[in-house]
């Protein structure tokens, strides 16, 4: 199962000198297998992978995590939605108050967008799902809410070898009353128990969240409790402050390292990364 980095930024495209490392696009990462293909979320990066993606390619799949903006910015870039011989699954979360097709028209529409969803060569297949697992090809997903404002999902990918963790907007340490110490009443734990691989919010300093509480986003202590009492094997520290250069990320990332000395391997994630698990 291979693993690659398309945007890793959080909130809003933060492209410059001073984000060359890290990367400035936001929310995007596909999971390969074989012939399978899985993308999670459509961030400013879904535009680059759409230039990539070969001829042999018929069916994608894009799992969104939730709908704010830095989550979809890109759909409308994505060069296969605009291919009559590729069709596009697009996931999301299910809500009860207004259907997930719905919710994607609003920005497949002006003055969001020119072009309606209704346009497409193709029109996307639509996924709800909440707590759930399919099979995608070659690869089991499970998907399960976690604490972000508005419906927002984490995901966990499987090939039967390896898995797979995806959780770019979290709050762990809102969604339970004695965290890190409860993990099975923590928000998340059934997505990253035993991953091999874990991405996961990074966004704050501790200090910087003890002023943001509540806004949805995690500090990289928390990351890195959350991790330990999920056991996973590797984490890469995800959804970076679009304000923070290469050089911020690093000053937070050393402080929350020293600060929690972690017993197993926590890196910043890095646009263009690859990873291969299992």
């Amino acid at each position: 199962m291979k693993v690659n980095v398309w945007g890793c930024r959080g909130s809003l495209p933060s492209p410059g000198p001073e984000n060359i490392i890290y990367g400035g696009n936001t929310s995007c990462v596909s999971v390969a297998k074989d012939d399978t293909l899985i993308i999670l979320d459509g961030g400013s990066g879904i535009q680059r992978l759409g230039k990539v993606i070969t001829p042999e390619i018929k069916e994608l799949h894009v799992l969104l995590t939730h709908l704010h903006i830095d989550h979809t910015m890109g759909l409308g870039f994505f060069q296969p939605m605009y291919n009559p011989n590729i069709q596009v699954h697009i996931w999301g979360p299910s809500t009860a108050l207004e259907p997930l097709l719905h919710r994607l028209r609003r920005y497949f529409s002006p003055p969001l967008f020119p072009v309606r969803m209704n346009e497409l060569p193709n029109h996307p297949i639509i996924h709800e799902v909440g707590n759930s697992e399919f099979t995608i090809g070659d690869l089991q997903v499970k998907s399960a809410y976690i604490c972000h404002p508005g419906p927002t999902l984490g995901y966990r990918v499987t090939d039967g070898n390896a898995v797979f963790a995806y959780m770019p907007d979290h709050e762990p340490a809102l969604g339970s009353a004695n965290f890190p110490h409860d993990p099975e009443w923590t928000s998340g734990f059934e997505i990253a128990e035993n991953a091999d691989l874990l991405f996961h919010d990074g966004q704050y300093s501790h200090a910087e969240y003890m002023t943001k509480i509540g806004w949805g986003h995690s500090s990289i202590n928390d990351a890195i409790a959350f991790g330990v009492a999920c056991n996973v094997k590797k984490m890469a520290i995800f959804h970076h402050d679009p304000l923070n250069s290469d050089k911020r990320l690093e000053e937070i990332y050393e402080e929350g390292i020293t600060q929690t000395k972690p017993t197993y391997s926590v890196i910043i994630c890095k646009e263009g990364e690859e990873f291969e698990l299992g």
